[in-house]
């Protein structure tokens, strides 16, 4: 076969490295496109340099750390706006597209790591090189796709921050509310009140540092589910009581909340890349199947048992509808705000480190800079959260905007860009499937924007109607 002409594409660079090896670090220069039929086939696998390697088992937990988070807090909450039957279903189907939406992206890196010959790829490369080696019409595009990634991440885990800080001025409200009643702050005084000590804890940049912090987060939070499932299985009412089947205007909501709680993607790759058996990571059982198997497994269960508890009454996130009159389940409350605090550090970490690699590279006023776009961006996130408090609703704007399209719609597109060229399927089966699922990744996103913002403006109005707001 012909060589083809080389064309110049950006160097990759990994943009988000959750694990606890943080001395990887990818070298992706792709060069070339030539492909020599008569040479043995390039196998990634056998030329990774892994310094810490991760076990199967150790795989299998860290992407469960990185799905089980605060959106299982939130399903209860999803389950409202779908019904018992209707969220059970949802929640199956929804979290059988999300794996088989991970599974393309890992498929289509372990791929074209073959045709590039390099030993991995991040998720902003992959889909960048799924450009470079997809159809010669495309291929100019290959850069600016990896650079939009890049940025998209970014956004993401920004807006992530968002739902932190209404998550933390809502616990501590809640606890607030009960033992001194005569002050009654408002929700968006709480989260003003975050500004400073969020801002201090971001200004730690190396992220050895955060491990503490990380580590009694994920301590507290098991402590906090424990509390959390007692009282939700505690005295439950009659199935009959609940709704089995909700309006169908309330679905997207619903739609949007299991998005933003299940989708891990910008961990998928740095868990595969630090494999010590990569080629564990796919199949049957493989880390992916085995982990999203007692992900969607714990959501459910959750959702719906958590539904049946509260009913209509049911908050953002479960914890907020502990009762009022019991230490324990208070003292949870101020735990998860302990949790959300120590957590947004290390989700601040990651649209940091593509944004110091970018804008802050051999600055000579870097230290200035850092901590002047550190306080902007902590500060912006706060601001949102004041201007939309309502915990569900910004948590189903992020799912809706954000995680809809990276979780589904982009490694749709990426496998079907990819795989144009090459290899279809019988009756283009593969198109076809992509097709539906950038179809729902597209309803996502329309239809729970559209309801997310609906009720973002309504509460906005009627905020500005009262005259408590931002008093005491």
């Amino acid at each position: 076969m012909a060589a083809k002409e080389k064309q110049p594409v950006d160097n990759f660079n990994s943009t988000s490295n959750l694990t606890t090896n943080t001395g990887f670090q990818s070298t992706l220069s792709i060069d070339s496109k030539d492909i020599v039929t008569n040479e043995k086939a390039y196998n990634p696998f056998e030329h990774r340099q892994v310094e810490h390697p991760n076990s199967t088992i150790g795989s299998t937990l860290h992407l469960l750390k990185a799905c089980l988070g605060s959106g299982i807090l939130a399903m209860p909450s999803a389950f409202k706006n779908a019904g018992l039957a209707t969220g059970v279903l949802g929640t199956l189907i929804a979290g059988l597209i999300c794996t088989h939406a991970v599974q393309m992206v890992v498929k289509t890196s372990q791929e074209v790591c073959v045709v590039a010959k390099k030993p991995s790829m991040s998720f902003a490369e992959t889909c960048g090189a799924a450009f470079t080696y997809g159809p010669k019409k495309l291929q100019r595009w290959g850069g600016f796709v990896k650079t939009l990634i890049d940025y998209s991440m970014a956004a993401t885990y920004i807006s992530v921050l968002c739902v932190y800080v209404v998550f933390i001025g809502s616990s501590i409200k809640e606890v607030m509310d009960v033992y001194y009643p005569q002050y009654d702050i408002s929700i968006r005084m709480y989260c003003i009140l975050t500004l400073v000590p969020l801002i201090l804890i971001c200004q730690i940049r190396n992220l050895k540092y955060l491990v503490p912090f990380s580590a009694m987060a994920n301590f507290l939070i098991v402590v906090v589910f424990a509390v959390t499932m007692y009282y939700v299985f505690v005295d439950l009412p009659p199935l009959s009581e609940r709704e089995m089947v909700a309006n169908v205007s309330q679905w997207p909501l619903f739609l949007s909340t299991v998005i933003f709680a299940m989708e891990g993607i910008g961990v998928v790759m740095p868990v595969e890349n630090e494999m010590a058996k990569p080629q564990h990571f796919l199949g049957c059982p493989g880390v992916l199947n085995v982990s999203m198997v007692i992900v969607i497994t714990l959501y459910g269960v959750v959702g719906f048992f958590g539904y049946v508890q509260f009913g209509d009454a049911v908050k953002g996130s479960i914890t907020l509808n502990l009762p009022e009159d019991q230490w324990v389940a208070q003292s949870a409350k101020l735990l998860m705000a302990v949790v959300m605090y120590f957590s947004f550090a290390l989700q601040f970490y990651v649209p940091m480190e593509m944004i110091t690699r970018v804008l802050l590279k051999k600055s000579k006023f870097e230290n200035i800079l850092q901590i002047s776009i550190r306080t902007i961006i902590v500060t912006i996130s706060v601001a949102c959260a004041v201007a939309f408090p309502n915990l569900e609703l910004v948590i189903s704007l992020v799912g809706a905007i954000f995680f809809s399209t990276l979780g589904l719609l982009i490694p749709a597109t990426i496998n079907t860009v990819y795989l144009w060229d090459r290899d279809m399927g019988k009756f283009n089966y593969v198109l076809i499937k992509n097709s539906i699922i950038i179809i729902i990744s597209l309803i996502a996103l329309v239809s729970g924007s559209y309801i997310s913002i609906i009720g973002m403006i309504e509460d906005l109005s009627t905020s500005t109607h009262d005259n408590s707001t931002l008093t005491y």
